[in-house]
């Protein structure tokens, strides 16, 4: 009975934030959080990657904390505190939904989560990967969706890990070049070029993905029907 009470209280707690966070998340300041994280000194980063985690638990826009990072602390530690506090997040909101909020989570996937649990039992973290460049379900759900799931929680974190580093990369140099621009540094033109490439890149790699997973599909019902073809030979 208490272990229930206990949970029904954290349930609670968490839909409250993410409330709280849907419905301020127009009014969230980066301006604040850069003041806050500077503040902190050397438990600045530590400060940071723990914002960012609550943040993806309670639906903050992802790309917004990306890009802060980004201009905080330029585009390779700024990178890795944001891959840092994003596999968190997306962690603690698989945790959620496998242990805390499975029926509110099947409610707000709707349709789409038979489709996921169909991709994630015939691939497991291959399809972890393939969601995770290319955006078919929004972000912040599919972390809470992934948890209902019988996909292992370290395929997921892994797999999590290694695949949302592109997207990271490209939004956190893309902070660390307006922090630049709006700084006055050198070499603006081929920082912001970077960025746009960059950019261009990730936009362009589900389209590459897509494709590649097609030409895989086909091969591999090809050799299917070369395999039956051959056995029913005499």
């Amino acid at each position: 009975m208490k272990s229930k009470s206990v949970r029904l209280l954290l349930l609670a707690f968490i839909m409250a934030g993410i409330a709280m966070a849907i419905l301020y998340r127009d009014h969230f300041d980066a301006q604040l959080l850069a003041l806050w994280i500077e503040d902190a000194g050397a438990a600045g980063p530590l400060l940071f990657i723990l914002i960012y985690a609550a943040g993806t638990v309670v639906f903050l826009p992802g790309s917004v904390l990306t890009l802060a990072g980004g201009a905080l602390f330029g585009p390779v530690l700024g990178t890795l505190y944001n891959l840092i506090g994003a596999t968190i997040g997306s962690t603690l909101a698989f945790l959620i939904a496998r242990y805390l909020a499975s029926d509110w989570v099947e409610r707000k996937a709707g349709g789409r989560l038979k489709r996921l649990k169909e991709g994630v039992e015939q691939e497991g973290w291959r399809f972890v990967a393939f969601v995770r460049l290319v955006p078919l379900f929004p972000y912040n759900l599919l972390n809470y969706a992934l948890g209902l799931t019988r996909l292992r929680l370290s395929h997921y974190i892994i797999a999590s890990f290694l695949f949302m580093l592109p997207g990271a990369f490209a939004y956190t140099y893309l902070g660390y070049a307006g922090r630049e621009a709006i700084a006055g540094g050198e070499g603006l033109i081929q920082k912001g070029l970077l960025a746009l490439a960059l950019l261009a890149i990730v936009a362009f790699l589900p389209r590459m993905i897509k494709m590649w997973r097609h030409a895989h599909v086909e091969i591999q019902q090809h050799k299917s029907t070369n395999r039956k073809t051959a056995g029913e030979k005499p």
